[in-house]
């Protein structure tokens, strides 16, 4: 009789981990900067802060890392797909350039960090790789070059189907991220189940006392304030899936397909990592069952152990938002919109922030300026979304700004097509930028 198998419907790193506990702020208290947010950027800001000595404090709505870094596929690269050609192209070289620098001076931050922890940090080279444009990847790797980086170019993957080659990078890595989390968190002021309701000019409300600041750091993924910066115009939200498979091949790299609807790979352990199925949040898109059909078609003797699926906020020049709020809100500062690269963008986000809280001059804060030129074609696509979903009829609407929610079928919830936030079929919030549950 053939066993039953059982597909867990969580992340293989939140499946195998204990995570530090951490109390409930009760009362008020006064600290010089608040970090709103208990993802990997909040509790990384928050690591740099304690060491450079500052008064802060960090509360989390829930659990730490209940949210995006408990789903993500955890690769640690500088390489965002084939960026650098594009960014070449629309920022210059010295723009470019920053960029670059900036994530690759992330990637040598994990290795210094990791060394010293139990986080199966593993070096890996990553790749871009195609199924039939050579064209793209040449033209990617003649821009790095340009951007004095110096890529593999290689004519054979190993992967299971054929491809016209990949564009690599070095000495980049992946790691188990709550494993990371878990160690460098510990001794750090955090408070969880401390959901702020909300903000006024130097105080944060939450559901048992007030928070007053000098600073404050928004690292809840999407902001939560809509006032200022225009972010629900400035962003979208993207789903991606993962399955894990049991005994998969060992890959000496990390791969992901330049094409939209492709595949990407990585290992950990014994188990195969394989995601894909990406739509934007709110519309339809190929889920679980476009990974699948991959592996049925490439690994059919491979057990399916876990899966599991993330959402990302895309800006609309693919770059991120870190920085200042906005121009009226001088003392607060963001980071958001990393695009589905949320490791190393993380790591880039603390430390330009750390060092705008210090006040000091950080060399790569200018290319993530979130007040920067705006004027792209997806800011009008943006636009054009919320105002038909706010248009459209429907008995569900998102308490965020009104739009008309969308029946996910793939994962049982409600979704909003303009901002990305999500309900269960019971109406509990999922995912932000809401900041409630649905009314009944």
């Amino acid at each position: 009789m053939e066993e039953l198998r059982v597909v867990e419907m969580c992340s293989i790193w939140t499946g195998n981990i204990s995570l530090p506990q951490f109390k409930q702020l009760n009362g008020n208290k006064k600290t010089d900067v608040l970090i709103i947010g208990g993802g990997m950027a909040g509790i990384l800001s928050a690591y740099f802060l304690e060491k450079a000595g500052v008064d802060y404090a960090l509360v989390e709505g829930r659990r730490i890392c209940s949210g995006i870094t408990g789903n993500t596929t955890a690769k640690i690269t500088a390489q965002h797909g084939l960026i650098y050609r594009k960014l070449l192209k629309s920022l210059g070289t010295e723009r470019a350039r920053m960029y670059l620098d900036a994530n690759q001076e992330a990637v040598r931050k994990y290795a210094r960090l990791c060394r010293r922890l139990n986080c199966d940090y593993e070096e890996k080279h990553s790749y871009v790789y195609s199924r039939n444009d050579r064209k793209k990847l040449e033209d990617e790797a003649a821009a790095l070059t340009k951007l004095g980086y110096k890529p593999r170019l290689i004519e054979q993957c190993e992967l299971p189907f054929q491809t016209v080659g990949a564009v690599g990078f070095a000495e980049q890595a992946q790691f188990h991220p709550l494993k990371f989390i878990s160690s460098i968190a510990k001794g750090l002021k955090i408070y969880e189940n401390t959901f702020v309701k909300e903000l006024k000019e130097a105080a944060a409300i939450t559901e048992h006392g007030e928070i007053t600041f000098q600073k404050l750091i928004f690292a809840t993924h999407f902001p939560i304030d809509n006032k200022h910066g225009m972010y629900p115009l400035k962003m979208y939200q993207h789903r991606s899936y993962v399955i894990a498979l049991k005994d998969g091949p060992q890959l000496k790299g990390m791969y992901i397909d330049e094409a939209k609807q492709g595949m990407s790979f990585r290992n950990y352990k014994d188990y195969l990592l394989l995601g894909g199925g990406s739509h934007k949040t709110g519309e339809k898109g190929g889920n679980w069952d476009e990974i699948r059909n991959c592996a049925r078609l490439y690994y059919p003797n491979l057990d399916e152990i876990y899966c599991w699926a993330a959402q990302d906020c895309m800006t609309l020049d693919a770059i991120p938002y870190i920085g200042r709020y906005s121009r009226r809100m001088p003392r607060c500062f963001v980071a958001t919109g990393f695009n589905k690269w949320g490791m190393t963008s993380s790591m880039a986000a603390a430390s330009v922030l750390t060092d705008l809280v210090l006040e000091k001059e950080n060399p790569y804060a200018f290319v993530f300026n979130p007040s920067r030129n705006m004027i792209k074609p997806q800011l009008f696509v943006n636009g054009y979304t919320a105002v038909k979903n706010l248009l459209t009829i429907s008995e569900k609407r998102c308490p965020h700004l009104g739009c008309a929610l969308k029946w996910n079928k793939a994962e049982h919830s409600w979704d909003c097509p303009c901002h990305g936030s999500r309900f269960d079929s019971f109406g509990k919030l999922l995912d932000n930028p809401a900041n409630g549950n649905l009314k009944r």
